[in-house]
């Protein structure tokens, strides 16, 4: 079949809740994609950040098959012996005491957000039913009724409501209107060290520290959502280790499979995780088996191939690249490591044109938010493969 046919068969019985690029992917190896014609094209999404350690990794996916052949799933009415193993591993490598596997990165904020709730009522004093979750405008954490519940975009809430009550939104990158919206009640501040999904949006230095300061003062949880920007994409394991900050809870996913299969966490230590008793939260499939072993696989690529060090020094050389670009197109190029938005003017007329043209030169970006084009290649990506890339990209932003 050709790309064409497939395209006519998921637009007749899919739902049509993406806008895709139209290209039908077939087979994937590191940085690299091949549609069903045998055309290559460099993948600079990286399946939004789950492929940081490249398509298809060979270990990963030996891992993945080994523990297929043995037992994929034992729900958690019984113990398994890669559980404990990827428990111990995360620990190691995130520096949390605890861990909570789940599916989703969905799920592991709304896993989140019920321990910060919990903690509210019973160790904060918090009037049950009364606690109060500070978010961030410009947020992006999920998908499900309570988290589109505090989504600012209106195409993610319009249509979705009634909404969860229980969360206060003030804006991204502003510390003071953190403080001031803090009252008795509220039990956590949840945001993102980096906005991936509003555009690569980066606060301004010294945003993470001040808000990790301020809810220590007033003894209210910080939760970082680093599902998109965690495991080595920014340049280091978690994002918010560029401002030295440990937040209390932090939600990881995409990466902690390597793109092989749905593995998300939430990390705390034994205080604050040790709060959940059993039959209060849980997962048919979190945890299992097959998850664990793919997981620990995909933690000890990150680690031994030091995919943080190679994420700081090639996004350093892209973005400053990408920012020499003379075009007219061009506002911003902003990001952290790997993580680059190229913001363009609105007289640009929207990001998707040019990742259309990109796509015709081989390269595959998306459009965020209309205006922005964010390049987030897997970290194992080669230099020269930039090289390659760059002066396609250049023609592309000074199209007219």
């Amino acid at each position: 079949m050709k790309t064409q046919e497939f395209i006519a068969l998921e637009e007749q019985y899919g739902a049509h809740n993406y806008h895709p690029l139209d290209v039908v992917i077939e087979r994937a190896e590191g940085a690299w994609v091949y549609d069903v014609e045998g055309n290559k094209y460099l993948d600079c999404l990286s399946s939004y950040s789950a492929v940081n350690q490249g398509h298809v990794h060979p270990r990963i996916l030996n891992a993945m098959l080994e523990q297929a052949k043995k037992v994929t799933l034992t729900s958690r009415a019984f113990r398994n012996d890669q559980l404990p193993l990827f428990y111990k591993e995360l620990s190691e490598f995130t520096g949390y005491e605890m861990s909570l596997p789940m599916n989703s990165g969905a799920e592991a904020v709304e896993s989140a957000i019920k321990l910060a709730r919990k903690w509210a009522y019973r160790v904060k004093g918090v009037p049950r039913y009364q606690a109060e979750i500070i978010t961030a405008s410009g947020n992006f954490h999920g998908r499900t009724t309570t988290e589109v519940s505090f989504s600012t975009e209106p195409l993610y809430r319009d249509d979705f409501g009634p909404f969860t009550p229980g969360f206060v939104t003030v804006p991204y990158g502003d510390a003071a209107a953190i403080e001031n919206a803090i009252t008795p009640n509220t039990a956590a501040v949840l945001i993102e060290p980096i906005q991936g999904e509003a555009g690569v949006i980066v606060p301004p230095a010294g945003y993470l520290k001040r808000v990790a300061e301020i809810c220590y003062k007033h003894n209210v949880l910080f939760i970082a959502d680093e599902i998109q920007t965690g495991l080595c994409r920014t340049g280091k394991v978690l994002a918010s280790q560029h401002e030295g900050v440990r937040p209390d809870i932090v939600t990881i996913g995409k990466a902690l499979s390597g793109g092989f299969y749905p593995i998300s966490a939430v990390l705390a230590d034994a205080p604050l995780l040790g709060l959940f008793k059993p039959g209060e939260h849980g997962s048919t499939f979190g945890g299992n088996p097959l998850a664990a072993a793919i997981g620990r696989a995909a933690i000890a690529v990150l680690r031994e191939e030091k995919l943080a060090e190679r994420s700081a020094e090639l996004g350093e050389y892209f973005a400053g690249q990408l920012s020499e670009i003379p075009s007219k197109h061009i506002k911003e190029v902003r990001g952290r490591g790997l993580l680059i938005g190229v913001e363009l003017h609105p007289a640009a007329g929207g990001a998707r044109r040019f990742c259309e043209a990109l796509k015709g030169r081989g390269i595959l970006a998306k459009e965020t938010h209309d205006h922005v084009i964010r390049f987030a290649p897997p970290l194992v990506i080669e230099k020269q493969t930039i090289d390659w890339a760059l002066p396609s990209i250049r023609e592309v932003l000074q199209m007219s």
